[in-house]
């Protein structure tokens, strides 16, 4: 048993499950202990595991707490608490199947592994619950993909399109995007781009709120309804999150390898995923820190060898700040200006949207109220720009 070998998780659990016995007054750490540390981890493997194959996670906590309620307590002087031989056997299972996996630390699921072939009392709560070795390595495949446990922090790389991506097309197939109204143009102009050969990433650009993100939801609603070149059917399109990427990235490097297994997910699909990076100049110095690189330079390498299809987004004067300065960035990127929309496109576009502003607020929208909004917000509005300010309006006026 080699805790220096365990990744974090492991070891955060271990100690988990020993402030657990030692509140429970129990005598030594036994397997019901670490297993409820373990489903007790936030952003730990072990609950996306089960839940992935169908285990009432819910219902396995319960049993375990139960079952550790029933333990013999001892009270008086404090005891050194001690691991018990059943777990100790399965953590020495969970190291053999580290190296069955070619695994380089003992995570999580290689526990679950051990405990579902293991012969021990907890066992049993798992094969109660329709658990086996089987389905572990299916729903492993699916959380895992082609990802190896390479380092002591390897959840941040599991499932990383779920985590740090939005699905747009997934989002259009559940009606939760707004209707694109107008704009036939420019999603034509990023469907040609996509459909070529090479440099086919196109960034657009228009000033804040003239409706560039909306295109790409347009080009989503589109890819679902099947109007779309056949190099784009059936096609999923992904948002990035820049945001959540970096958010608790504490140890160097981290941000870093989260990115890499995002874009290895991408790549893995074959082309199958159009990567949509919104203010694509966030992209140049995320996560950079002394002596490491920026997410634009692991993104290079990869739109260079056209192994990505990305479309950007970006305002005029943060893609001459950021993506012009850097020549090798913006020679991958192929430009698709986005005007402001005139007040009579304005008007159509509110039009479109009427009903389900009108629903949302639970009040009726007149024609007048539409043509007011967008006429006098490019009166009176002027540092901001169509169809957001007049959409603002009509919003603010019906809340």
């Amino acid at each position: 048993m080699r805790i220096d070998r365990y990744t974090q998780k492991m070891q955060e659990a271990l100690q988990a499950a020993q402030d657990l016995a030692s509140q429970l007054n129990n005598s030594e750490i036994t397997n019901e202990h670490f297993l409820s540390a373990l489903l007790g981890q936030s952003d730990g493997i072990a609950r996306p595991l089960l839940e992935k194959i169908g285990a009432n996670v819910a219902q396995l906590q319960g049993r375990l707490r139960a079952e550790l309620e029933r333990r013999p307590k001892i009270h008086g002087a404090a005891a050194d608490l001690r691991i018990s031989n059943d777990l100790r056997t399965v953590l020495d299972s969970a190291e053999k199947e580290m190296s069955k996996l070619k695994d380089e630390f003992t995570s999580a699921e290689h526990y679950l592994l051990a405990l579902a072939g293991g012969n021990v009392p907890a066992a049993k709560l798992l094969k109660d619950l329709g658990v086996t070795r089987d389905k572990l390595m299916e729903g492993l495949q699916q959380v895992r993909g082609s990802q190896r446990v390479t380092d002591q922090n390897p959840e941040g790389k599991f499932q990383a399109l779920e985590k740090y991506g939005r699905d747009l097309t997934e989002l259009a197939r559940r009606g939760k995007i707004d209707p694109v109204i107008g704009r036939d143009n420019e999603i034509r102009r990023v469907m040609q781009v996509l459909s070529r050969r090479t440099k086919n990433n196109p960034v657009l650009i228009g000033d804040p709120g003239v409706g560039k993100t909306a295109i790409v939801e347009g080009l989503a609603r589109r890819v679902i309804s099947g109007d779309v070149p056949d190099s784009l059917k059936n096609k999923r399109i992904i948002a990035m999150d820049i945001g959540a990427m970096v958010a608790g990235a504490k140890y160097r490097g981290e941000f870093e390898d989260r990115l890499k297994a995002f874009l290895k997910e991408v790549t893995d699909s074959q082309g199958q995923i159009v990567l949509f990076i919104d203010e694509l100049h966030t992209i140049v110095g995320a996560g950079a820190a002394e002596g490491s690189v920026d997410a634009s330079n692991m993104l290079k390498p990869m739109l260079a060898r056209g192994e990505l299809r990305t479309i950007g987004a970006t305002t005029i004067d943060e893609y001459r700040k950021y993506i012009e300065k850097d020549a090798a960035l913006e020679r991958r990127f192929q430009p698709v200006l986005v005007n402001e929309p005139t007040v009579e496109d304005t008007i159509a576009i509110l039009r479109g949207l009427k009903e389900r502003y009108e629903v949302h607020h639970g009040v009726r929208i007149t024609d007048g109220a539409l043509v007011a909004a967008a006429v006098l917000s490019q009166r009176y509005i002027t540092d901001r720009f169509l169809p957001d300010k007049a959409i603002d309006l009509v919003d603010e006026a019906a809340s």
